[in-house]
């Protein structure tokens, strides 16, 4: 074991690098770029998930779906699973959601779309009926959530009334990050 838990150094490419020893070995938890001052950390959560695939064709009707995400664009520090994230740190999470939804139903009564957290849940809601027909409907919500270690946040959807013929499609996504 290192008896020395923190380092400070510059890289052979100028940047300022604040290390921690854990496990055997060092990790970068801070770097300040040398040329442009931007700050990084690898450790900071972070992630973006979507599908390659239309994760739900025909959904139910005046029931609450949770969605699905089959692509992991990215999740710096491990944090997404299971289409859940879990809040590693206590602090505030910048969330954004975007749901992309095709044929879906003017005469449903009412659509939702819900960020669902341990504390509370952000929600974007819509009547179609202000559409003349049938067609494609995006929603997109951002919130800077508080969130405590181990909580857990999920994307919810839900249409009211009309038909079963709504699909959410691969351009749906989901981001967050640990803002402060």
């Amino acid at each position: 074991d290192n008896d020395d838990k923190y380092k400070i150094e510059a890289n052979t490419n100028g940047n300022l690098l604040i290390a921690s020893y854990s496990t055997g070995s060092w990790v970068n938890q801070l770097e300040i770029d040398g040329s442009n001052a931007a700050i990084t950390s690898p450790s900071q959560p972070a992630f973006l998930v979507t599908n390659s695939s239309d994760p739900h064709t025909n959904f139910a009707i005046d029931t609450t779906i949770t969605v699905t995400y089959g692509t992991e664009v990215f999740d710096q520090g491990g944090d997404f699973t299971s289409n859940t994230f879990t809040a590693p740190v206590t602090g505030r999470y910048q969330m954004t959601y975007h749901f992309y939804i095709q044929q879906l139903d003017a005469d449903a009564t009412g659509i939702s779309a819900n960020l669902v957290t341990s504390n509370r849940t952000y929600q974007g809601q819509m009547a179609p009926t202000m559409f003349d027909s049938d067609g494609t409907f995006t929603m997109e919500v951002s919130v800077l959530a508080d969130m405590d270690a181990s909580d857990t946040a999920t994307c919810v959807f839900a249409q009211a009334g009309g038909a079963q013929q709504g699909d959410i499609v691969t351009q749906t996504y989901w981001s967050g990050f640990l803002a402060c």
